[in-house]
């Protein structure tokens, strides 16, 4: 009985009867609570079509339609790939608005396509967008089912098939869009030494600098799933990033309101974001 007691006496005091005395605990579940009543409320109200914040347009995307552009006047063809494509992550998702959007206007100009994977199941997929901007164009003959090429499933089997490609194809466009790693300098100066106006969009952090450095355009970091949103218009997209977009506004004003009063010599931002 005794040591129960004990025991008793040194558990931590609870919050709410529930939540252990840790920082933040009730803080942090008012935030998430928030963020998704708002993610759902401009989810549905994309889909009814409702008025929601407009997605800035961001310089790259304007880049995609003067590259398609470029190479429709030069008769060259226009290449995009990505080298992660698992089928079931968020960054070959938002790869697909950009190759819908890309696929779109060469079809619309009459320009030749080509795109390169590295994964057997996504390509299909690639391939079917691909043959549905054709088909909405009017144009389902001019699709090329063999310029949605396989290279490799092992990484630089793949780098080196796609530079191969560039090399002999000579594309006046080169995208670059998707999950990179080690390869992306390697494609992005293949595409360079054959002219190409080159643009990339990426997550992958550790490349961005080898992209800005090489290529006439880079969409860095979150840019990449903001872009997709504003191509795609699809209403989870769009409402999730807008959604985000008007958290990080307000977790910005309460960072700069929390400055101010701690410097006036209140500490009521701090306790309440303790608590």
């Amino acid at each position: 009985m005794l040591n129960l007691l004990v025991l008793a006496a040194e558990a931590p005091e609870v919050k709410w009867g529930i939540f252990v005395p840790d920082d933040s605990t009730i803080a942090g579940l008012f935030l998430a609570l928030t963020m998704g009543i708002l993610v759902y409320v401009m989810i549905q109200r994309a889909r009814a079509g409702l008025p929601i914040p407009e997605i800035r347009r961001i310089a790259g995307l304007e880049a995609f339609e003067e590259a398609v552009g470029r190479a429709t006047e030069m008769g060259r063809p226009v290449h995009i790939t990505t080298y992660y494509q698992d089928v079931g992550d968020y960054d070959t998702w938002a790869f697909w608005a950009y190759l819908a959007h890309v696929a779109k206007l060469c079809a619309s100009y009459d320009t030749r396509i080509i795109n390169t994977n590295s994964e057997w199941l996504t390509m299909t997929v690639n391939e079917e967008i691909i043959r549905q901007a054709y088909l909405e164009a009017g144009r389902p003959d001019a699709f090329i089912p063999d310029d949605v090429r396989f290279m490799s499933d092992w990484q630089f089997g793949y780098t080196m098939g796609v530079a191969g490609m560039i090399a002999r194809e000579k594309p006046a466009a080169n995208f670059l869009v998707g999950y990179f790693y080690a390869e992306s300098l390697i494609l992005a100066e293949a595409g360079a030494l054959v002219g190409a106006i080159q643009v990339a969009a990426t997550s992958s952090t550790a490349q961005i600098p080898f992209f800005v450095a090489s290529c006439d355009y880079t969409m860095i970091g979150e840019e990449f799933y903001a872009g997709a949103a504003a191509l795609s218009k699809e209403p989870v997209i769009y409402g999730s990033v807008v959604a985000q977009d008007i958290t990080r506004v307000a977790l910005v004003a309460l960072i700069i309101i929390g400055t101010l009063l701690n410097t006036a010599g209140s500490s009521f931002v701090i306790d309440l974001i303790k608590f």
